[in-house]
């Protein structure tokens, strides 16, 4: 005789023995992928209204299945429906409540179909809105980022390379410079999509059905523009959730690049930043500490996304072909990813909104490092001085004014001229750090004129990405 716990398994018929209570457990999953309820019950909905087009089910028959699925929605909406473990996955958890509202007829939503490619367009349908929302976050805080450019067209700080100082730049091509990384992370995220909204349903198990599904029509039901070409590849690949979190890598790569700066500005050895009081916090023993701990933890989260995208990597690269019980684990990363990706990008956009920029702190830092050095080796190369003699000449004055404590601006003509008498009084207009930013309008550079090209190409941007 059947145990009566096994027999309310609805793949419980071949089975005589209960499964074991820890496996019960172990293999389970609804505890985390309950979240994908909504997307459930929205393919249910789009796979019976095909069964009843195709003539599978009786048109009263699926309208009635329908009625049964948006009450089950009613009630998970609500928190009024009771996930049971015994029942494995928000799959089964859905189909056994809808059979006890509406009897024998739920039974028959599982025709034609599988838990695989159940679960493939469940979980498809919950990364391309996960995706859309990222989308949403990345058009923000570029505006955030483009409008705070603005402000600062005429504030200039020492621009680095090997974090040494190297020539001037302005703060807003500062800014610009991750606005359009940014641009490049939501072209990633609108490019994954196209592949992530293909609908798997209608691929069954592996080997596709004996009955005449239409996964087409499945698919635009659904709003996705395309269906699957091959029932195996549907339901045992994940690359979609793949590429999705790779996106999401590269987006807190970006971000957690920024958050550095921020860390070092804010640091009184710097004190380019002011942090907003609302995105900082206090010591426990020092008061004087305002902390930077959202750009710190932002930093530090970056590695929980790489870690999912190393997780499903790992997950997927030695699975036969088709599907595999190993792919449960899929969820679990990409949920974590998703609310570290999101939450970032909505609290740099806040953070960014409201922090303070000293322009004075940055300006007299440009005078420590010579990041003029450059203006005056492009000066004698104007003066018909090839450019690696001119390097070399410039090296020497560099060393110069060093052992003296003085700026290349503060050195006298003669000073400069006992080392070239190509350098004339029209040197030191040459030598002015505005001015310095000023020349350097080629494409992409920092002088205001294109710095303003750069804006202007952003809020183009943005006004046809909308």
């Amino acid at each position: 005789m059947k145990d009566q716990d096994q027999a309310r398994k609805l793949w419980g018929g071949r089975f005589k023995t209960a499964t074991d209570h820890l496996v019960e457990r172990y293999t389970a999953s609804v505890h985390f992928d309950h979240c994908l309820a909504e997307q459930d019950i929205q393919g249910s909905v789009a796979h019976v209204r095909m069964l009843a087009r195709q003539g599978v089910l009786e048109q009263g028959e699926a309208e009635m299945i329908m009625r049964g699925l948006e009450q089950v929605r009613d009630e998970v909406r609500s928190g009024a429906f009771v996930w049971r473990e015994e029942l494995e996955d928000v799959h089964m958890n859905i189909e056994a409540r809808l059979t006890e509202l509406i009897g024998e007829s739920g039974k028959k939503l599982h025709t034609g179909r599988s838990r695989n490619d159940q679960v493939a367009l469940d979980f498809r349908l919950y990364v391309a809105q996960a995706l859309e929302h990222w989308q949403v976050c990345l058009k923000s805080l570029i505006r955030v980022l483009l409008e705070r450019a603005r402000e600062h067209q005429g504030t200039l700080l020492p621009g680095c390379t090997h974090l040494q100082p190297a020539q001037p730049v302005s703060l807003a091509q500062h800014l610009l410079a991750y606005a359009w990384m940014l641009v490049r992370d939501e072209a990633r995220t609108a490019d994954a999509l196209r592949r992530v909204r293909v609908s798997p349903l209608g691929a069954a198990a592996l080997a596709g059905t004996i009955y005449p599904v239409d996964p087409e029509q499945v698919a635009a039901d659904v709003g996705f523009p395309r269906a699957f070409e091959n029932s195996m590849d549907a339901v045992s690949d994940r690359d979609f959730v793949i590429e999705a979190v790779c996106a999401g890598s590269l987006i807190m790569a970006h971000l957690s690049r920024f958050c550095e700066e921020l860390i070092m500005w804010a640091n009184p050895a710097f004190g380019f930043v002011l942090l907003p009081e609302d995105y900082a916090t206090g010591s426990s023993i020092m008061p004087q500490k305002k902390n930077p701990d959202v750009a710190e933890l932002m930093r530090g989260k970056t590695g929980r996304v790489y870690g999912a995208l190393i997780s499903l990597l790992t997950l997927v690269k030695g699975l036969p072909l088709a599907y595999n019980r190993d792919l449960q684990e899929d969820k679990e990363p990409f949920f974590d990813a998703d609310a570290t990706v999101h939450n970032s990008l909505r609290l740099m956009a806040g953070m960014m909104a409201k922090m303070v920029f000293v322009p004075e702190k940055m300006f007299a830092l440009l005078r420590k490092g010579f990041l003029n050095a450059t203006e005056l080796a492009d000066y004698l190369v104007g003066k018909g001085l090839a450019f690696r003699d001119a390097h070399r000449i410039v090296g020497r004055i560099v060393a110069f004014a060093e052992k003296r404590g003085l700026a290349l601006e503060e050195l006298s003509l003669e000073q400069l001229q006992s080392f070239s008498m190509l350098i004339q009084k029209d040197v030191f207009p040459v030598l002015d750090y505005r001015e310095a930013i000023r020349r350097r309008n080629a494409r992409g550079g920092t002088g205001p004129e294109a710095v303003q090209r750069q804006i202007e190409k952003l809020v183009k941007w943005l006004d046809q990405s909308d």
